[in-house]
């Protein structure tokens, strides 16, 4: 798959996201606000794509929302920490 056709698929675009946080995570200044700050952004904006990933497979219809809804509120919280940086 090509950059350009990840660009129109969400599984794409959440790798891309991911991808976008390691490489703003890795251009923070080192000290230990930024090392906490950095983990944490790290932690969420890496999660939304997995749990979307989880969501396709999940088992039921209640199990894909309950999926999604988690990859929203790590969505937040990534724009949150984002906000922080």
């Amino acid at each position: 798959m090509t950059e350009t056709e990840s660009v129109y698929n969400l599984k794409g675009r959440t790798l891309l996201f991911a991808l976008e946080i390691v490489r703003i995570v890795s251009s923070l200044p080192r000290c230990v606000e930024t090392s906490v700050l950095g983990k944490q952004l790290l932690r969420s904006g890496t999660s939304v794509g997995a749990q979307y990933r989880e969501a396709s497979r999940a088992k039921s219809d209640p199990d894909s929302i309950s999926k999604i809804e988690g990859s929203l509120q790590e969505l937040e919280e990534t724009l949150i920490g984002l906000n922080y940086s």
